[in-house]
């Protein structure tokens, strides 16, 4: 195993775009009150951004965990998890976080071995534990490059099938090299991955999917704030029809009784809790579930939940010392 050194990540040479801030002050001021101005201070300062690890359990482990505890990570999940959320005892997930913003380098992809973690916003893995996939469950990550919340998925069971799809073909690339470093070759047979307009595939695949997880292309609060070019505020208008379009998609390539998980890693009202607002007026047969308060207690030692003016689903915002998202989930059930 290589040896483990942790060192500070921050970006450099990256302004901040100032009409894409004001525009976020106009807007999240209004949308989330005073917890906006904590919200701000880490978006606006990556040196504070802290960065998760995600164990490869098909890879070799030999004294990684005990490297990681070495150099102060901890376990963000707890081995036992509440059984009103899942059904599932047992936490495979190894996830694991550090209270200060150190980054362990990446791994670089060799033939013939298996990556042993892969780095992420570490609450990037709420929606694949709100998706809760069991084994032998076919699921479907409709828009799922670079990979990581498939290979989560992949961590927690042993799906039946596992069909990723990206529309993009440069991530979609990206999406394949990832599962190819990951993912031995006696499990590829469980995997279908493809390069397909995520908004056809309800119609082309029927009730083929016991979940289906929507982690929705959105306006990157993270990456958009660094972007100068502000043409992508007119983009950012126009969003939401297509996350309608690809929820509505899930919904009917999810089984009657499945459920879908929607998620953004946006704060935006109108990419998050509209969109699922608009679907359940549009869309007949679905139920809005609540994720359990004690799921909620289980992660808020880490994660910040925003106190949201519209009770639809959950948002994890950034603030000082929890620098974790921003990460919406929502998740729904089709009844019939």
């Amino acid at each position: 195993m290589m040896k483990l050194t942790a060192r500070c990540k921050y970006k450099s040479g990256k302004k901040v775009c100032k009409t894409v801030l004001q525009h976020f002050d106009a807007q999240y001021s209004k949308e989330l009150g005073e917890q906006w101005h904590s919200a701000r201070d880490v978006l606006l300062n990556p040196h504070s951004w802290q960065y998760g690890v995600l164990l490869n359990r098909f890879s070799d482990l030999t004294n990684l965990k005990q490297g990681l505890t070495a150099l102060g990570y901890r376990s963000l999940l707890p081995q036992v998890y509440p059984e009103s959320q899942t059904h599932t005892a047992h936490f495979p997930l190894q996830c694991y976080i550090h209270r200060d913003p150190v980054h362990l380098p990446k791994q670089v992809h060799h033939p013939g071995w298996l990556k042993q973690y892969f780095l992420l916003n570490a609450a990037s893995v709420l929606p694949v534990l709100t998706l809760d996939v069991k084994e032998g469950e076919n699921v479907l990550d409709l828009c799922a490059a670079p990979g990581g919340k498939s290979l989560a998925i992949l961590q927690m069971t042993t799906p039946g099938f596992c069909h990723c799809n990206e529309v993009d073909k440069h991530r979609y690339n990206w999406l394949v090299k990832t599962l190819e470093s990951y993912v031995p070759a006696t499990l590829q047979h469980l995997l279908s991955v493809t390069h397909l307009d995520g908004r056809s595939i309800g119609s082309e695949r029927p009730g083929a999917y016991d979940k289906v997880l929507v982690d929705a292309p959105c306006s990157n609060d993270r990456s958009w704030l660094y972007t100068p070019d502000t043409h992508r505020l007119k983009e950012r208008a126009q969003l939401p029809v297509l996350q309608k379009e690809l929820l509505c998609s899930a919904l009917t390539a999810v089984r009657p009784g499945g459920v879908v998980v929607y998620s953004t890693c946006t704060m935006s009202c109108a990419e998050n809790q509209l969109v699922v607002e608009a679907v359940l007026a549009s869309y007949p047969g679905v139920e809005l579930l609540d994720l359990t308060q004690e799921f909620i207690d289980l992660l808020s030692d880490h994660f910040c939940f925003a106190r949201l003016h519209l009770p639809v689903g959950q948002l994890v915002i950034p603030k000082k010392g929890k620098t974790w998202g921003p990460m919406y989930v929502s998740l729904l059930k089709r009844l019939y």
